[in-house]
């Protein structure tokens, strides 16, 4: 496969720094816009790309044009002793989630385990940066959401589910947290977005084109397959089906196919998107040593075992925390496009440049 020209590497702190800054130029309070800052940039760090900052041009035009709020009342209702409803009040859907998984620790710090709704919310970027959140923290999380139609459903010829993703993560004494960031179908639709962006083709038996046939061009994708693939989708369709009832039956708002597209014309309505979290407390189980033995003595025996010639077998996480340390000295690579929206960016906003000159 060909390699992208990956342009220019850019620290982490100035990446933050302007995409916090444009959110603000564009109308968000600043604790919400660092809150997407946070977000994106880590997930970029981890070499998530799809859903880093690559992000940042489409949330500018959902917020400039009225879709996400710039100065959301984000409330945090208790529920149950252990649930609670944050309302994102159409804010950005990452600032919702940090709060939520705050809120979903101070519950569980009480009853053990805790479940979190978040409703009026918008796209929350990785659904691994929330349980990363927790994990580091000392908690175990999942988090759960849904989006628009994206996934053919097992056997069917138009897309209906979202890509759905699901994020576990726990903490490991001595060491980063296990981390587990999926999407239910065999690659998110922000990484067909990102494969465009840096003029690379889609891998094959992943998505169809719109008569259904495989596809390798990005441009001409029209759904993705669920996990499984052709012959076992079913498997990625029914995890899938299981956020939907996380994310829309139990939080009140909307399934797949009754979402606004997150790509759609309409800047101006609110999606009214729902996220759902659970977070556990170990010491309510076992005794925190006893926990954190547990999770030492299963990653080191799951990275201990033979792997085929030149390959290692890897824990969830491995592969991102060995990008965020790799990126963490030479920076995050921005894609020749991206780096020219970026610049259009700064210069309609009257924003620092040099936050976007080489190292």
């Amino acid at each position: 496969m060909a390699q992208p020209d990956s342009g220019l590497a850019l620290p982490q702190d100035r990446l933050a720094r302007f995409v916090a800054a444009a959110l603000v130029a564009r109308g968000s309070v600043t604790d919400q816009a660092d809150s997407v800052a946070r977000a994106l940039v880590s997930t970029s760090l981890r070499g998530v790309d799809s859903h880093g900052i690559r992000l940042l041009p489409h949330y500018l035009r959902a917020l400039a044009g009225g879709r996400i709020v710039g100065a959301p009342v984000i409330t945090a209702t208790r529920t149950a002793p252990g649930a609670a409803t944050v309302d994102a009040g159409n804010g950005f859907g990452h600032h919702a989630g940090y709060r939520a998984i705050a809120e979903g620790c101070a519950l569980a710090r009480e009853a053990g385990i805790a479940g979190i709704s978040v409703i009026n919310s918008s796209h929350f970027g990785a659904a691994g940066c929330y349980a990363l959140a927790a994990a580091e923290g000392g908690f175990l999380a999942f988090a759960f959401c849904n989006s628009d139609p994206f996934v053919l459903p097992h056997d069917a010829q138009a897309p209906f589910h979202g890509t759905n993703p699901i994020a576990f993560a726990a903490p490991v004494p001595g060491a980063r947290p296990f981390l587990l960031d999926m999407a239910t179908s065999i690659v998110p639709w922000n990484r067909i977005r990102d494969y465009e962006l840096k003029g690379l083709p889609v891998p094959e038996d992943v998505a169809v084109d719109a008569k259904g046939a495989m596809t390798t061009d990005p441009a001409a994708v029209a759904a993705l397959l669920s996990v499984g693939g052709a012959r076992f989708g079913f498997k990625g369709a029914g995890l899938a089906a299981v956020m939907e009832v996380l994310s829309a039956a139990l939080t009140g708002m909307g399934h797949c196919t009754r979402l606004l597209p997150m790509a759609g014309p309409d800047m101006s309505t609110p999606r009214r998107l729902g996220q759902f979290y659970i977070v556990i407390h170990p010491d309510a189980f076992v005794p925190r040593p006893v926990f954190e033995a547990g999770i030492a003595a299963y990653l080191a025996d799951l990275r201990a075992t033979p792997a085929k010639p030149g390959r290692k077998v890897m824990a969830p996480g491995d592969r991102e925390w060995a990008c965020l340390d790799a990126r963490s000295k030479t920076g995050i690579p921005v894609a020749p496009a991206l780096l020219q929206e970026f610049r259009e960016i700064a210069a309609a906003l009257d924003l620092d440049a040099g936050l976007l000159a080489p190292q």
